[in-house]
Formats: C-alpha cells, structure tokens, sequence
C-alpha cells in the first residue's frame, strides 16, 4: 500500500487530496488500480486567476493566500505521513508574468514544490483518470475538462489519444473578460461570450468531426462545475457509463441562472459563491460542445486533475516509469505535429530509427538513459518541420514550430530540448551566443550538445531523403566509433555527409567517425574532401 497526496492549483480554487492506494492488478489491457481509499480532502477558495487573465499578473494577496493554504495542505500531509505528492499549478501560474514568483514562495514559506504545468499535461492526466472510471472500449469518446483559465478538448479512439489541444477558454477568464460578477448577464455580454466560445472552438470541434466521420460516440465532462451540473440536471433514466448531465435540462438552468445575479444564485440553487459565477460559462461552453455533436447526455464521471495526478502516482510508485508506453505516445503527438505541416514522414521516421540506433551502440560513452532517447526520438521526427515555412534556414523555423506546439508527454523544458536538438541538426553547432541555446540549464546544453550530434549523423545516413541506407550498427574502439552502414546503391553521398558532420559528435562525445567499408575507403573517418562526391539524385538543392 502507498499513501498519495495531489494539489491542485487552479485558476479557482486550490484542492488537496491524499488517498491510499494498493498495488494494481495486472491484466491484459496493462496494471488498473483497485479504487482510492479517501484518508484526508481539502479545499482553499482562492481564486489565484483573478486578474491574470486581464493584468497578466498574479496580485500579491492573492499569492499570499496560496500560500497560506498550501502550508496548511503540507501540515495536513505531513501529519498523514505520505509517501508522495505532486502540486500541479495550471493555467494562472502558467501565464502570469510572476508565475515564479509564487512556486519560489511555494518552497520558501509552505514547503510544497510546485509544479506549473501545460494545457497537454492537464488533459494527459485528465485522461488518466477517466481511463480508471470509464472503459471506452473501441468507441470514440471526447473529454471536455473545464478549468478556470482553460478548456482541454482530448478525443480518445479506444485508450489512444488521436487529438488533444488547449483552449484560453476557462471559467474564470471569460468571467473576467466578459461578465460582471455581481450581476446577472444582459442579452449582450451572453452573445459575446457564445461569440468568443465559438470563434476559439470552431477549427478544433471541425477537425474532430473529420477524425470521427461526423461526431464521436460519448462526450465525457470534468471539472467542479461538471459535477455540479450534473447534480443540478441529472439525465432522468439510466445512463449506460454512470452520472451524466441532460442538455436539455442544462440549456434551461443555464437560461434561468443568467437572469439572477450570483447571490440568487446562491440562494435558489444551494451553489457555493466561488461555483456561483462560474457555473454560467462553464454551462455556456458544455452547451456548445454538446450542440456541434448533436449529443443530449454528456457523461460526468465525478474525477479530474487531481485524481489524474494520482493514478500517474500510484503507476510510478508502483510499476514506474512504462518508457515503452511514453514513447509511443510522444511518438504519437509528434506525427500529429508533423502532419499538421506536411512533413516528409518518411524521412523522419527513417532517421529517428538510425538515431535510436546510434543512441544504444554509443549509450558506454554517452551513458544517458530512457528518457533522453525518447527526446532525442522526438527531434529526429520533427527536425525537418520547419520546411513548412521555408527550406531555406528550415533547422531554425524548426525550432519555432517545435518550441511553440503543445506535444503531449513532453515537459515544457523537454520540448526545449527537443526544438534545440532540431535545431542543430545543420548548419552551426550549438553557441552559447544563440539566445534559444543560452536559455537552457547547464544539463540541458550538454543534453542538446550529445542528443544534436547523434541526429546529425543518423539524418547525414538519408541526406537525399531516399532511404538508401536502411540500417546500421555501431561499435566503439578506442576513441573512434565505426559504423557499420546497409542498404542498397551508391551510398558516397551519405557516407561523405557523415564524414563531413561527424565534427559535433567529436566535440560532444570525444570520438571520431570511420565507415566500415564505406566507398570513401577505410580512412574516411579521418578527413573528408571539401567536394561531396557527385549525387545521383535529381538535380536540385541539397539536404541537410
């Protein structure tokens, strides 16, 4: 058995939870935990989004009463003596300009380390969570989880996520944005706000109607304010998975508690005075997810963020890390990042298996571990992305797309890394006179340094994007790495473009390139000629 604790630090409130958990069973479909054993719940009223969204700053008493409740959630868990926490901060930390302000008072005066998380992180765990309350089975399911500072829309096809992205649409910022809080809503602010829902949802609620050939087969709600709906307007007979909210009945109360100022509210509906505001967007953006579908119950499976910090926990704690499994699904994000700009799939999916390749023959000399590769395998695939834009200058546009994408699996700091490791596949090695370089810790740099010179070398094997080279295999000598290259037809350009890029592994790793019976001849290791051999490509712009 392991004692768990999750904060969550919303843009609303801020919740505790610490639970027990037992070791999960393990079945075909993977380990499944046996239900939480509920030991200690708390909850702080502190609306730590207020005035972010408008003023892009978090105030200073609104930091002080965070932290305020997080000593006394550490006290709490200090007391139930837990084996682990995770304290997740999510949309209002995440975009205030002082976010690292309060996680350093965090540490400094509650002793919690908080971490701030991204939109894709939030629906990952979201994910995790229904996937323990939910059995989707092969259907197509869309969650819907709406927060204080934004919505995640993830459609799921069985137990893979095949759409996940992040919306500015939450609760608290549309209240502040469009609302006066004291008041009921006018037929205008009302208008405005549907507007605003609908123009930020449209393009997502599109492409999930294409990847589902007109709607998917269950809408999933979570989040405070789904809960609370679903007790206001419960679906009247029985709903196949659970508790569920009827739309009909929500489009009504949504109607009713627009005409009444929160203090009615209140009073009427038994609603607390933080959920009493925000129930109206809430309400106004499942409507409009539900209307697009055509759907009349949207299931609420009555778990969210911090029951999916707690799965996440318990599988870590007690089977730890599946890296398998992160790597299909950083795979999985990345081809969904590629093909949204047309990448030459081909091309990196070849060159993120000579990578990998590579990363395990050199792993005596790098000595890196699972995780590495997996960003490495990330910025194999994507190195080319930046083509999009232009081929000229591609490496840099690479960085851009890269750094500036929501990939699930990957931290803010790991898609960093991996935008710098695409980055450097060309051109000039990493400097610490790049601002994009300079920005990174000192592990980072020297993360970058050795994962950029192994993809140098494995996109070098398909410069003409023609897949000559179909494997390899690798083994140290002394200072020298040899290579051992197949496939078929005159492979002197790639083995020149290893030659002539072998300088950074050299640099990173300490070691030398030789070819094994490369047609350059058994020394081309040492030196390469100032002029590729001719190409037998089409003539055009070389790669690279």
């Amino acid at each position: 058995m392991a004692r768990l604790a999750a904060i969550d630090i919303g843009s609303n409130a801020i919740r505790l939870r610490i639970v027990d958990v037992d070791p999960p069973a393990v079945g075909e479909d993977g380990p499944r935990l046996s239900p939480f054993r509920d030991v200690a719940a708390d909850r702080a009223p502190v609306r730590l989004g207020h005035d972010v969204f408008t003023k892009g700053r978090l105030e200073p008493s609104i930091i002080g009463a965070a932290c305020e409740a997080l000593t006394r959630f550490r006290a709490t868990m200090d007391g139930a003596k837990v084996d682990r926490y995770r304290a997740v901060a999510t949309s209002a930390a995440r975009e205030a300009s002082n976010g690292d302000l309060f996680v350093e008072r965090a540490a400094r005066e509650a002793g919690v380390h908080v971490e701030v998380i991204e939109g894709v992180e939030e629906a990952r765990l979201v994910q995790l969570a229904v996937g323990e309350r939910i059995p989707v089975g092969t259907r197509t399911a869309l969650l819907i989880d709406i927060g204080g500072g934004s919505t995640e829309l993830t459609l799921l096809r069985g137990k893979d996520s095949i759409f996940s992205r992040s919306f500015p649409v939450g609760t608290v910022r549309l209240i502040e944005a469009f609302l006066d809080e004291r008041r009921p809503l006018d037929a205008t602010c009302r208008h405005l706000m549907q507007e605003y829902i609908g123009r930020i949802l449209a393009d997502a609620l599109r492409e999930i109607r294409d990847l589902t050939g007109g709607r998917p087969d269950l809408l999933i709600g979570t989040g405070g304010n789904i809960e609370t709906l679903a007790d206001l307007c419960p679906v009247p007979s029985a709903f196949p998975e659970g508790r569920a909210i009827e739309v009909s009945s929500m489009e009504s109360l949504l109607a009713e508690l627009s005409v009444r100022t929160p203090e009615e509210r209140i009073q009427q509906y038994n609603l607390r005075p933080d959920r009493a505001d925000t129930i109206v967007p809430a309400a106004t953006i499942l409507g409009r997810v539900a209307r697009d579908f055509d759907h009349r119950a949207i299931s609420a499976p009555g778990v969210g963020l911090k029951e999916g910090v707690l799965v996440d926990l318990a599988l870590v704690h007690f089977v730890g890390h599946d890296f398998p499994a992160e790597m299909a699904a950083v795979h999985d994000a990345c081809l969904r990042l590629g093909r949204r700009y047309h990448f030459d799939e081909a091309h990196g999916t070849l060159v993120a298996r000579l990578a990998g390749r590579l990363f395990d023959d050199l792993a005596p000399r790098h000595r890196m571990g699972p995780r590495d590769r997996i960003l490495l395998h990330a910025a194999a695939l994507l190195h080319d992305v930046g083509d999009f834009v232009r081929y000229e200058g591609h490496h840099k546009h690479s960085y851009y797309i890269i750094v500036h994408s929501d990939l699930m699996g990957l931290t803010p700091e790991e898609r960093a890394i991996v935008a710098n490791v695409a980055r450097y596949h060309r051109k000039t090695p990493p400097s610490p006179d790049h601002d994009n370089f300079r920005a990174l810790s000192r592990e980072a740099r020297s993360q970058v340094k050795a994962l950029a010179s192994i993809l140098r070398v494995a996109d070098a094997l398909d410069r003409e994007h023609r897949a000559k080279v179909t494997g390899l295999s690798a083994r140290i000598e002394a200072d020298t790495v040899i290579l051992d290259v197949q496939g078929a037809g005159d492979r002197s350009l790639e083995e020149w473009t290893v030659i002539a890029k072998a300088g950074m592994l050299r640099d990173a790793l300490g070691l030398d390139v030789r070819l094994l019976g490369g047609s350059l001849g058994p020394n081309s290791g040492r030196r390469a000629s100032s002029t590729p051999p001719a190409s037998t490509a089409t003539p055009g712009p070389q790669r690279g």
